[in-house]
C-alpha cells in the first residue's frame, strides 16, 4: 500500500513537470526537409552512450557469473531468494568456466551483485529515450535534453522506491549508488551535442522512424531479459532476435538518410507535431507510469498517459492549423478515421508474442502509430489536396 501511494505521488509530480514543459516551442524541425550536419559530435551522442552503457552491463554480467561460480559454487540463491521469480538464470559454457577458474581475487567482484547495475540502469533508460528523440527530430531531441535533470530525479525516485519494496542486503548501497547516478547522468548528458540531423516528416520518414524505434525497443527488451534480470543464460536463445533487430535497425538508419524531401500534408503534419510533443512531455513521467502498471497504480498511469496524449495532440494540432489552414470538419473526419485505424492495429497487436508487459506495450504503440500514419497519408492522397492549400 505504501509503495503504491508513494508511486502515485511520484507519477503526479512527474506529470506536472512534463506538462509544465508544454509552454516550450514546437518539437518538430522548422523545415522538415532540412538536414543540418554542423557541430554534430558522434562520440558525444545518445546512441554511442547507449552502446557503451549496454556493453558495460554485459561485462558486469560476465563478472557476476565469475563471482557466483568461484565464491558461491555456481548457486545464486544467496541473492535470488530476495527477488521475484525469473531472475538469475546463469550462463554455462567452457569459456566462462575457464575464465572463472583463472580469474584472480574473485572476491573483488562482489559489487557485480546488484550494485554496479544500480548505477547503469539510469543511463541505460535515459540514453535510450534520448536516442529515440534524436531519431525523430532535432528539436524534440534538444527539448528532451533540457529535461534530463527532472527526468533523472523522477526515474531515481522510482528506482529507489522499487528497491525499497524489494529489500535485500544491498538495498542501502544500491540507493546510495542510484543517487550518485542521478547526478552523474545529467552531467554526462550535458556534454552531448545539442545538434542532430534534420528529419523528413512525411510518410516514408515516419515509417522509417517507427521501424528504428521498434528495433531499438526489441534490443532494449533483450537487454532487460538477459542482463538487467541477471539472466545471461538466456542470451544464446536470444541471439537470432538480436541479429534480426540489429539488421533491421541498421537498414532503417541507412534508409533514414535516403528519404526524399517532400512536404507533409496537413494530416501527417498534425500527427508529426503531436507525436513530437508527446515524446517530450512523456519523458519525465515515463518510468513511474510504467512501474505504476505493476505496483497498484494502473488507473492513475492510464489517466496520466491519456492526459499527456491529449495535451500533446492539442499543441500539435494548434501548430498545424496555424501553418496549414483549411476546413476543420474535414480534418476532424480524417483524424477520426486515422484514430480508428490506429486502434484497430493496436487491437490486432495482441496476436504478437510478448514475454513481458513492455513488449506488449511496444507492439501496441508501434501498431497504432504505423496504422494511423499510413491511413492518414492514404486519405491525403485520395483527397489530392496540395499541402498548404485551403481545402474548403
Amino acid at each position: 500500500m505504501a509503495t503504491s501511494v508513494t508511486l502515485s505521488v511520484i507519477i503526479l509530480l512527474a506529470l506536472m513537470a512534463g506538462l509544465l514543459h508544454a509552454r516550450r516551442a514546437t518539437t518538430t524541425d522548422g523545415s522538415e526537409g532540412a538536414r543540418s550536419g554542423k557541430n554534430i559530435r558522434p562520440l558525444a551522442s545518445p546512441p554511442v552512450a547507449l552502446a557503451v552503457v549496454t556493453a558495460t552491463v554485459y561485462l558486469n554480467q560476465v563478472l557476476f557469473t565469475v563471482y557466483v561460480l568461484r565464491c558461491h559454487g555456481g548457486d545464486p540463491s544467496f541473492i535470488a531468494r530476495y527477488l521475484p521469480a525469473g531472475w538469475f538464470a546463469l550462463a554455462h559454457s567452457h569459456t566462462l568456466d575457464a575464465l572463472a577458474g583463472y580469474f584472480p581475487f574473485p572476491g573483488l567482484l562482489a559489487p557485480s551483485v546488484l550494485r554496479v547495475q544500480a548505477f547503469l540502469e539510469l543511463p541505460f533508460v535515459v540514453f535510450g529515450y534520448l536516442t529515440v528523440c534524436r531519431w525523430f527530430s532535432a528539436t524534440a531531441y534538444r527539448a528532451a535534453l533540457r529535461l534530463v535533470w527532472p527526468v533523472s530525479l523522477s526515474y531515481t525516485a522510482t528506482f529507489c522506491l522499487i528497491e525499497w519494496s524489494l529489500r535485500n542486503p544491498y538495498t542501502m548501497h544500491d540507493i546510495l549508488i542510484r543517487v550518485i547516478a542521478a547526478i552523474a547522468v545529467p552531467l554526462w548528458a550535458a556534454q552531448m551535442s545539442g545538434d542532430a540531423p534534420g528529419r523528413v516528416h512525411n510518410l516514408p520518414g515516419l515509417l522509417v522512424f517507427a521501424l528504428s524505434a521498434v528495433a531499438l525497443g526489441v534490443l532494449v527488451l533483450v537487454v532487460y531479459d538477459t542482463a538487467l534480470l541477471y539472466n545471461l543464460g538466456h542470451l544464446n536463445a536470444r541471439l537470432p532476435v538480436i541479429a534480426g533487430a540489429l539488421a533491421v535497425l541498421a537498414c532503417a538508419r541507412v534508409a533514414a538518410r535516403c528519404v526524399t524531401d517532400a512536404r507533409a500534408s496537413r494530416g501527417i503534419d498534425s500527427i508529426t507535431r503531436s507525436f513530437g510533443h508527446l515524446l517530450v512531455l512523456f519523458f519525465v513521467p515515463a518510468l513511474p507510469i510504467r512501474y505504476g502498471l505493476n505496483f497498484g497504480t494502473a488507473p492513475l498511469s492510464a489517466l496520466a498517459s491519456l492526459a499527456l496524449a491529449a495535451v500533446a495532440t492539442g499543441l500539435g494540432v494548434r501548430e498545424t492549423l496555424t501553418r496549414i489552414p483549411g476546413r476543420l470538419t474535414t480534418w476532424i473526419l480524417q483524424m477520426a478515421a486515422t484514430v480508428t485505424a490506429g486502434l484497430g492495429g493496436m487491437t490486432a497487436s495482441i496476436l504478437l508474442p510478448a514475454r513481458y508487459a513492455e513488449a506488449r506495450l511496444l507492439w501496441a504503440a508501434a501498431a497504432f502509430f504505423v496504422c494511423a500514419v499510413t491511413t492518414c497519408s492514404l486519405i491525403d492522397r485520395l483527397a489530392a489536396a496540395p499541402a498548404g492549400s485551403d481545402d474548403s
